[in-house]
């Protein structure tokens, strides 16, 4: 036998057939259980462990009932029993005694199977050991790590709750929040309440479950006997960790909640800058009492929501004080046009959750003209706050004074970027101005770095209308004076005049045309009737949201009730402008046509255009034209061009080889009269034509 040293931890050289001393070093007890016998052997550790003297067991294995309670021998011989039958070498448990005091420990034994060569089971021997310590150790960790995870959950609650209410822009949106799946409902609670002071009350804003509403709580004094007033008046949260205690507290609310099988509840005022501003309460059905870790979550998650909440308030502020200045910049209301259906609508865009910033310079406006005539217009100041709100209503006004002057389409548009410029601020404007007489249905249009307007026929069709364009309103000083030249579209009876702004058809990232060719889809589908067709497009833009405003105008053209006994229609020419005759001969026969007299819209085209040419060509500067019926013993269609020289024509003698010289003679040949008129600093020529009465 190898020399190891005389000491009480010698082995014999039979190891580990004698195994006691290091058993016994470890706190550890061997057993020998003889299959064949029954026999159960154990060393006097193995007493130890069983709390059993030696006189007091007799090697059977039913002796050990007296400390192993029955239902634990029972998993333990089953466990025994199925690794015998698998053939496994070896079993592991742990189980529970009884000791002689009558207490219960853990313990925990490992037995080794001995089989002969046939491989039947022959011995069983093995160690026990008293597990008290590590199973309490591990459950201690087991406890730890769990209170370590819930800790973690809720803070996870926290952490994800007030990065969701960083977006939230209402205290609607606080709510939504906080009942949302995955809000504080994470951190155990059932139900929730939420109350903001107001002029010295609490006013419920949240409760639930549904069906949790307690009946005269939708407004209460701070004064009163209820848990949030409290935490108000206090400015220091609530815990109530049980029903006893929340019955005594609060014997007024606590016999309303009962069905809520409350067990406990934490109420937390909603403080800013030391101010309260409302409290919440979370109730729980399945806990009772708060651990120091969860208070101080709760209370930091009740700061989080304090903040939130003084954020929505002032915007939901900022908002009201940015939609009255919006309405106070529109018009109050839009006249009743004879002979058309108009529907308007406005919607303020978001952006992004800027306090103030939900108020644009989008406007519409409704002119009505002498003559039966109506301006339309359309517009978007540059920008998105008050300013530009600002901006809008002073040239809202101003282009609204210059049509009802009498100006022309051009010089109304003229003169209003003249005005934007001159009130210095950096903003500029797009415009569309539709000068529309809805007795022949000529539309002269005007188009300021605006969108193109659309038109809807009665059969649904729907076409978008290209309309020569100037330069935004505002910038005259960069570009000199502008110039808008006047595009004439025919409106017939039925048709339909769409005016928007960019917010209507603009999408991030889509291309305008696309945007412009979607919206003409969408009124091709949409129904006849202006106030529904206006309804569904600004309720496709708010379901579509983004953070621009859209601004509507719909203007229908009905067919005349009566013939109309008056109409007038005017255009301003300027000599560099080459397509205004153009534009004047189209408007001529479109109005002609319209007031009964299309078999004389040759001589009025041909005579009209006589007119102006002499006046561009003998005087300086633009000419006025003008196009009126006037109504009397016979029904006449007069012609009058006005300038600024007070030289009056003279008829020329032309020769056969004179390419002019004979515009007043035709004048005279084509008209029923003919005659100048002073005017001021100049003139105007004028001719008229008997036309019959319309049938």
């Amino acid at each position: 036998m190898a020399d190891r040293g005389a000491s009480a931890l010698s082995l014999p050289d039979d190891w580990p057939a004698h195994p006691d001393p290091i058993l016994a070093l470890n706190q550890m007890g061997s057993f020998d259980w003889d299959l064949d016998t029954g026999l159960f052997h154990m060393d006097p550790q193995a007493h130890e462990v069983f709390d059993l003297r030696p006189e007091e067991y007799d090697g059977r294995p039913e002796s050990l009932g007296v400390r192993v309670p029955r239902t634990e021998g029972r998993r333990l011989d089953t466990l025994v029993a199925q690794a015998i039958k698998d053939g496994s070498e070896n079993y592991g448990a742990y189980f529970r005694l009884r000791c002689r005091d009558g207490t219960l420990r853990w313990t925990h034994t490992q037995g080794y199977i001995r089989r002969d060569e046939t491989g039947r089971p022959r011995r069983i021997i093995g160690i026990v050991r008293d597990a008290t310590q590590e199973l309490g150790e591990f459950a201690v960790r087991r406890e730890q790590a769990g209170q370590d995870h819930a800790r973690r959950d809720q803070t996870d609650v926290v952490e994800f709750t007030t990065a969701a209410l960083a977006h939230a822009r209402t205290v609607q949106d606080v709510i939504d929040v906080l009942k949302d799946t995955h809000g504080v409902t994470h951190l155990g609670a059932t139900s929730l309440v939420m109350g903001l002071v107001e002029a010295g009350r609490i006013r419920l804003v949240a409760e639930g479950p549904e069906g949790s509403f307690v009946p005269g709580t939708l407004i209460t004094r701070i004064d009163e006997p209820y848990p949030m007033s409290e935490v108000v008046r206090t400015l220091s949260p609530r815990f109530i960790e049980s029903p006893e205690e929340f019955a005594e507290g609060y014997p007024i609310l606590w016999p309303h909640i009962t069905d809520l099988e409350i067990t406990s509840a934490a109420y937390l005022p909603l403080i800013v800058q030391a101010q309260p501003i409302g409290a919440m309460g979370l109730l729980y059905n399945d806990r009772r009492g708060f651990t120091p870790e969860e208070r101080n979550i709760l209370v930091a998650l009740g700061s989080s929501i304090a903040q939130s909440l003084q954020r929505a308030m002032f915007y939901e502020q900022e908002k009201d004080l940015a939609s009255g200045l919006q309405q106070a910049m529109l018009p109050r209301t839009i006249p009743s046009v004879r002979g058309a259906d108009v529907a308007v609508r406005y919607r303020a865009g978001g952006a992004g959750g800027s306090l103030g910033r939900d108020i644009g310079g989008d406007w519409y406006d409704l002119i009505p003209l002498p003559g039966g005539r109506v301006g339309a217009v359309i517009g978007d100041v540059q920008g998105h706050d008050t300013h530009a709100a600002a901006v809008m209503g002073q040239l809202r006004i101003v282009l609204r004074a210059y049509a009802a002057e009498g100006h022309t389409p051009a010089t109304v548009m003229a003169r209003a970027s003249v005005f934007l410029h001159e009130l210095d601020t950096d903003r500029f404007a797009t415009c569309l101005y539709a000068e529309a007489d809805l007795a022949t249905g000529v539309v002269q249009v005007v188009r300021a770095g605006h969108i193109d307007p659309l038109i809807r026929a009665p059969d649904g069709s729907c076409r978008r209308v290209p309309v020569p364009g100037g330069l935004p309103l505002g910038l005259s000083a960069e570009f000199g004076r502008l110039e808008y030249p006047v595009g004439t579209v025919e409106l017939d009876p039925g048709h339909t005049l769409l005016l928007c702004t960019d917010g209507l058809v603009e999408e991030p990232g889509a291309d305008l045309d696309d945007g412009v060719q979607a919206l003409t889809a969408l009124v091709a589908s949409g129904p006849q009737d202006v106030w529904k067709l206006a309804d569904l497009l600004i309720d496709v833009a708010e379901e579509r949201g983004g953070e621009d405003d859209v601004a509507l105008l719909l203007l229908r053209r009905r067919g005349l009730d009566a013939p109309q006994t008056g109409g007038r229609l005017q255009q301003h020419v300027t000599p560099g402008d080459p397509e205004a005759l153009t534009e004047a001969r189209h408007m001529i026969r479109a109005a002609v046509g319209a007031w009964g007299a299309a078999d004389r819209s040759d001589e009025v085209e041909l005579v009209a255009d006589e007119l102006i040419t002499n006046a561009l060509m003998h005087t300086e500067g633009a000419a006025i034209f003008t196009l009126r019926v006037l109504s009397g013993s016979d029904r006449r269609l007069r012609v009058e061009v006005e300038d600024s020289s007070s030289a009056l024509p003279r008829r020329r003698e032309a020769t056969h080889s004179c390419v002019s010289g004979r515009g007043l003679l035709l004048v005279e040949l084509l008209t029923d009269v003919w005659g100048v008129e002073a005017r001021g600093g100049g003139k105007c020529v004028w001719a008229e034509f008997v036309v019959p009465e319309r049938r």
